[in-house]
This record gives structure tokens, sequence and C-alpha cells, in this order.
């Protein structure tokens, strides 16, 4: 399903990451003090608790999709459910177009549509606009109970002591017997086309190692984790102490190169001292890779910029894992995979003519903020290239100030804890956090989105796309239990 760059597309697929990130709560199954109903005259009711795979039909328990361990999720007050459980036990029907993306639901006279990703929907072709859209959890149409509730005049019930949605559903829809499984021609197709990003909620040393092994890449020869090791006094750069297990587990060296700008990091043995008081030189070894001068590399697919210059040792790695802190920038709206591997692996000099579009490698300042964007997105895919494909990505979304962690005195984070996201396309795992920004509510989310559209930040991933870099649609899977 293609995306725009606008504000509202990010609004489309943002909801499944940060719903995914309250599915897991550890809650009890359904029991007791329910409404039951068990004339078929009467009502169907159904209960159905936030994270519990099970559900209740008319008192009667059951599995809402055997096998799966599918459950309802919650995001922005908003509760999300798998619908074609509910409306099979209800008695109507859901029919699923792939190409379209959409769903159609009917329940007696009345037929709503929605589509994947998507905040319109449609009762009875009056259109609506949805507070959250509905999403893909590991292959399943997620929906937004309360407006299909509202459309079908169905009776909803909430209750948050229990976090449990109880649906009463008028009679004379329901079917002689309850299904016990969702056919499987109705299922979100998983597009083979479309990468996976993996998400833990977990901001944690073990869950880093965890999602890392998720990915199925196997870190070979020297290894090189690129990360900020971050600019003094002040800022947001991730910690040794929740990195240390990861890399150490791929005996890897933390890579760095000089910085373009000035400050504690823009030369050599500065930047060495720098990764030392911050503790890194404590858990592997550091390596600051334009200590002895650039290195080019051609980029194949660039339009913007045809070569890049990144630091010369660079050369001894033979894979690489990105170890990004997703957060804002100052120019470029966002820092995340594809900023980590273009200016983060750029030498001094090559940051200034990734900064300029290829225009000067003396000074990053005066160029076209488009071309900008596109030469992150290029130089990223030379570096790829470059180590054949050997590259891994993950982004902490952790402590999201909207500036980067190359200011020592960004401004305090406006969204602190969201999760860990890992994929081996580094498009959609920028494209996966940027949907979890624009779906954030605007109290948090606000300045950060001002940010990245003021510099036109998603261009860089609309350009990424277009040169085969990866891809904007994906497929999330928690990693959860």
């Amino acid at each position: 399903m293609e995306r725009s760059a606008n504000g509202k597309r990010g609004l489309l697929f943002a909801a499944t990451i940060v719903a995914v990130c309250l599915i897991f709560a550890a809650v009890a199954l359904l029991s007791g003090g329910m409404k039951t109903v068990t004339s078929a005259d009467e009502e169907t009711v159904l209960t159905l608790q936030i994270g519990n795979p099970e559900m209740t039909v008319n008192g009667m328990s059951q599995e809402i999709d055997p096998g799966r361990g599918t459950a309802p999720l919650l995001w922005s007050g908003r509760t999300l459910v798998p619908i074609r459980a509910i409306m099979e036990a209800v008695g109507g029907t859901v029919d699923w177009d792939g190409a379209s993306q959409t769903v159609t639901l009917t329940y007696q006279e009345d037929v709503i549509r929605l589509v994947i990703n998507s905040t319109e929907a449609y009762l009875n072709d009056t259109v609506s606009t949805l507070d959250v859209a509905p999403m893909t959890v590991n292959d399943r149409s997620m929906m937004p109970i309360r407006f299909i509730a509202e459309g079908f005049h169905f009776t909803v019930e909430w209750d948050q002591a229990t976090q449990t949605v109880t649906i009463y559903a008028p009679a004379g829809g329901q079917p002689d017997q309850t299904p016990t499984a969702a056919p499987s021609e109705t299922e979100t197709p998983a597009d083979a086309a479309d990468p996976t990003v993996y998400m833990t909620t977990e901001i944690t040393p073990e869950a880093l190692v965890k999602i890392y092994n998720q990915l199925g890449f196997q870190a070979e020869g020297n290894v090189a984790v690129k990360m900020s090791t971050g600019e003094p006094p002040n800022s947001n750069y991730l910690r040794p102490e929740l990195i240390k297990d990861l890399v150490q587990s791929v005996d890897g060296t933390i890579v760095e190169c000089n910085t373009a700008y000035g400050g504690s990091r823009a030369n050599t043995a500065m930047h060495y001292q720098v990764a030392e008081d911050h503790g890194f030189t404590e858990i592997a070894d550091v390596d600051i890779m334009d200590e002895n001068g650039s290195l080019e590399i051609p980029i194949a697919n660039g339009t913007t910029i045809h070569e890049n210059y990144v630091g010369a040792n660079l050369a001894n790695y033979d894979s690489l894992i990105s170890l990004a802190h997703f957060k804002g920038h100052a120019m470029a709206g966002f820092g995340g995979a594809i900023k980590n591997m273009s200016i983060g692996i750029a030498s001094s000099e090559g940051k200034n003519y990734i900064h300029t579009g290829g225009n000067s490698m003396t000074s990053f300042m005066g160029g076209d903020q488009d071309a900008f964007c596109e030469a992150m997105a290029e130089a990223t895919s030379g570096v790829v290239d470059y180590l054949e494909g050997k590259v891994v990505y993950i982004n902490v979304m952790n402590n999201i100030s909207i500036d980067c962690d190359c200011d020592g005195n960004p401004a305090e984070p406006d969204m602190h804890d969201v999760g860990i996201l890992a994929s081996t396309d580094p498009v959609a795992l920028d494209q996966a956090c940027i949907d979890i920004v624009y779906n954030t509510d605007r109290s948090q989310s606000g300045t950060l989105i001002d940010r990245i559209e003021s510099r036109n930040g998603l261009h860089t991933l609309e350009h990424a796309e277009e040169i085969g870099l990866g891809s904007r649609t994906y497929h999330l899977v928690s990693i959860d239990e």
C-alpha cells in the first residue's frame, strides 16, 4: 500500500507500532460477574479483554483466533479488536480486498468499509474520520470497535478496572453456531515483498539482544557497531549499560567518525576522550574510523551524489550493526537508521559532502535541503553495497528530543520510552518510527512533527524508496510475550 509523505500519511500506519506497545500487558483470563444471554431471540453478548486471546460469546469461552494468540489492544484510549471473530459471532460477514487493503463489514442492512492504515471510514457510503486507523498485527486486521459498534447499533461497555469491553448485538443476526476459526482466505496476506519490522516495548539490555537475534542475522568477521558516542555534556545518546550485552555478544567494535561542526568530537583525540568519558571504551573497542582519512566508495544508484566519502577504517569490517537512537535533528528533521548509516559513517569531509548535496567537502552549510535528504539516502545505499548487504538496523526510541545526540544541550524530550524496533530494511525501520511519532498525542509529538516537516525530513524516506534502498510499507511483528 502506497504512503504519502505529508503529515496525514504519517498518521496512517503509526498506530500499528504504538498499539502493539500495550498489547502484551499481563491480564487475567475473563471470569465470572459478566452478563450472559443464552437465548438467540434476545441478543448476542461478547466480552473481550485487552491482551487476552480468549473471549466469551453468550457466556461461553473460546479463543479469538485459535492457535495464533491474537488479542484486543489499546491505543490512545481506543480499543482495537480482531474483527472477524466478532462479526461472525454476531452473524455478520467480513470481506477482504487485498489489492486495496479494504475490509468490508456487513451486518443486517448496514455496511462499513475501512482501509488498513487509513483514518477514513465509510458507513453506508457516508465518510467519517477515525481517531485511529485500522492496522495489521501478525497478519490479522485490527479494527476500532467503537466506530463499528455505533455504526451497527451495538452497545459497548468498557470496564477500566479489568480493561474489558462488552458488546451487546441486537437479536436477529447471530449464526447457527459460533465459528471456531477465521477462514484463511480472509486473513490479511503477508506480502513477501514487504519487509518485517520487529518491535519490543522493553528497553533493556536483554530486549536489545533478543530483538537482534530475531533478525536472524549472523554478524561475521570483524563486526562494526555504528552508534553515536554522544556530544557532551548532556546529550541523550544510548548508554553503555544498555548496549553492552549486544556489542559483546557479537564481539563488536563501536565505530564513529569525527564531526564536521566542531564541538568535542571534531578531532580524533578529543573524540576518543569523549568515548572514554561516556563509558564506551570500558565495554568494547572503539574506532574513530576517519582517524586515517577518507575512503571513497561509489554509489551505484545515486542521482544527487555518485560517490560517498566514509571513514577509511570502514575497510576493516566485514559486517555492521546500525544501532541508532531515534530522535529529531536540527538539519535532517529526524535521525534514525538512514542518518546513522550516512552522516554517521561519513568522514568529516564526507559529512560536508552529504550536507551540501555534493557541492562542498569543506563546509556543511548552504546546501539545498531536498538534495541533503536525497544524499543521505544515497550515501546509505553506497555503504550497504560496499558491505555487500551485511548490515542490520536497530532503532531505540527513548528520550526522544527534537535535537540530535550531536547536540550537547538538547531540548528536553517530549516523548520518552516507546520501545526498540529492528529490521533488515532501514527504510521500513525509519518509517515505522516516524509512524509512531505521527500517531502519538500532539502534546508529546507536536514539536518533533514540526521539526520533521520544517526540514522536509520525510523526503529522505521518499527518495530512499525511489532508489531501491528499502520499502516504506512493512509488516510489524511484536516479539513481546
